[in-house]
């Protein structure tokens, strides 16, 4: 008896330092994941339906903030330009410094001539509502649409504008990657523009909610070691207890 009493507060002993090791390592990650997050992405409410379907006015979404030099051809980005009112606005980037763009070709968008796929457009909608000059975008700007080509304002109502409605890189505050709410969850990224060279990848954002989820399981399951011990031990005494009793 004295041996197996031995071995089960060794058990204990192990269990109980384990339980502790768990809920370290969860509040570790779980606390990071958070804190991963506040540094790398910034929260954003769309304030208009100029990005519908994919993002809807009064979702609210995650950006990663990046230097204006990393946004690539189809990148969701967040910018602030003085001349289109000095807010923060959220628009597809369908071309970058040095390229030429126009519309439309068989109801689609041109980039360096190529016709380019957009899946995001609205069901039925035409590329754009109106005729797009051809327009060479200059180094270090970019041409930004809305996903809703008719209700949108973007680089096609600035086109008298220096720059031909393009906007700096410099304006570029983060790139969006997911709709935390409504949960629509990650952006699709486009594959429309890969022929004419890189796109961008998401963010981390996968590997800081991965973090938040781990870290929160092994808080609750560590936490819950004790008193589930606590109950199991009961049970075991309680069992002994009936044994000696049938015994004696």
């Amino acid at each position: 008896m004295s041996g197996t009493r031995r071995t089960d507060e060794g058990h204990g002993r192990l269990g109980s330092k384990l339980s502790g090791l768990a809920v370290a390592l969860g509040c570790v990650l779980f606390l990071g994941g958070f804190a991963w997050g506040a540094v790398v992405y910034q929260p954003y409410t769309v304030p208009t339906d100029s990005m519908s379907p994919t993002i809807a006015g009064g979702d609210r979404v995650l950006a990663e903030r990046i230097d204006g030099s990393e946004v690539e051809r189809g990148d969701v980005v967040v910018f602030k330009q003085a001349s289109w009112g000095d807010l923060p606005m959220v628009k597809r980037v369908v071309a970058v410094g040095g390229d030429t763009v126009a519309c439309c070709t068989q109801d689609r968008l041109t980039v360096n001539g190529k016709k380019i796929d957009e899946p995001y457009l609205p069901e039925g909608s035409a590329a754009e509502s109106s005729t797009i000059p051809s327009i060479e975008v200059p180094r270090g700007r970019l041409f930004l649409l809305g996903d809703e080509r008719s209700g949108s304002l973007d680089s096609t109502a600035h086109l008298t504008e220096a720059g031909n409605g393009t906007v700096p890189r410099s304006a570029v505050n983060a790139r969006v990657d997911a709709v935390a709410w409504p949960m629509n969850g990650m952006l699709a990224r486009p594959t429309g523009f890969e022929e004419l060279g890189g796109t961008s990848e998401p963010g981390p954002l996968r590997l800081v909610l991965a973090a938040i989820v781990v870290g929160a399981v092994l808080v609750l399951g560590g936490a819950a070691y004790g008193p589930i011990a606590k109950r199991a031990g009961r049970r075991r005494d309680g069992r002994g207890t009936r044994e000696q009793a049938l015994a004696g």
